[in-house]
């Protein structure tokens, strides 16, 4: 059985069941039966008894059909869409296939509009198979005690700003929080981004920041600064006296993440520091 609204491998069908017509090629859906692989998908010096990865979903007279195009969500996914036209079912957004996708007006907390972009989760509807969306995002994050360990590596999907700072949806599963004041470089809500797990509060509450913790986070902040030294030729007019709001722009980090990292290059001998900036030395 192909899984609706995801990826699947199937196989062509063999040559003696083979229905190949004009407008594409049939595979085997399993108990789903054959599953239509329109021509334009089709790729060049494909033969029955070949397996493709393709996605698979309803058409717009909701049949099964298969593409060897790539969505911007699966189903079970968050992701931030825009909004293409608004109808009497709902709104629809696009995700990367020429049918758009549903968003039905009970999953709009807030009415959405042409033109906007909206973080929703897709997800098949068990009555019809559709394939849809949902707003109403709270419900599909996962409320379980987060199984994440503190300085991990995760994936983040950024959210709503607020005063507090940035939600985000961390691997595709649950809410966490990058906080204002540790915002060093610019991000905007549907971003996409890595961040680390600075705390996983006794609530389940998590706390995230964009740069890795401990010694991972001064070697890539030792990197980003030379790699700034290199673009300005080799020097720049910038200590650990100036303001933190220079270093932050210069070099997208905090002033103590720059002053841990100058200490390290510093002591490696790879830059000299003088007394109104750095600059890259030129010992072998």
């Amino acid at each position: 059985m192909a899984k609706l609204g995801r990826y699947n491998i199937l196989k062509v069908v063999k040559e003696v069941d083979l229905k190949e017509v004009d407008f594409g090629l049939y595979l085997d859906g399993g108990r789903d039966g054959e599953i239509l692989l329109p021509t334009r998908y089709v790729p060049e010096g494909t033969a029955p008894g070949d397996r493709l990865e393709v996605f698979v979903y309803l058409d717009s007279e909701d049949r099964l059909i298969a593409t060897t195009e790539r969505p911007l969500a699966q189903a079970d996914e968050f992701a931030h869409l825009q909004v293409v036209a608004v109808g009497g079912a709902g709104a629809f957004l696009d995700w990367g296939l020429p049918k758009d996708l549903l968003v039905p007006y009970r999953e709009q907390p807030v009415k959405m509009r042409e033109g906007q972009r909206h973080i929703v989760f897709v997800h098949e509807d068990r009555l019809t198979r559709r394939i849809v969306a949902s707003a109403r995002v709270e419900r599909f994050v996962d409320k379980s005690f987060p199984d994440l360990e503190i300085g991990e590596q995760v994936d983040l999907l950024v959210g709503p700003a607020s005063e507090l700072g940035f939600k985000a949806i961390v691997n595709n599963r649950y809410w966490g929080l990058v906080y204002a004041n540790e915002v060093f470089a610019p991000i905007e809500t549907g971003q996409r981004t890595t961040g680390y797990v600075k705390q996983v509060r006794d609530d389940g509450k998590i706390d995230l920041q964009l740069q890795p913790l401990g010694f991972a986070k001064v070697e890539g902040a030792t990197a980003t600064i030379l790699q700034r030294l290199q673009e300005a030729g080799g020097y720049l007019a910038v200590t650990d006296k100036s303001p933190a709001e220079l270093i932050n722009s210069l070099f997208g980090m905090s002033k103590k993440t720059y002053k841990q990292a100058i200490g390290d290059l510093y002591k490696r001998r790879v830059v000299l520091l003088e007394p109104e900036g750095i600059r890259l030395s030129t010992e072998d």
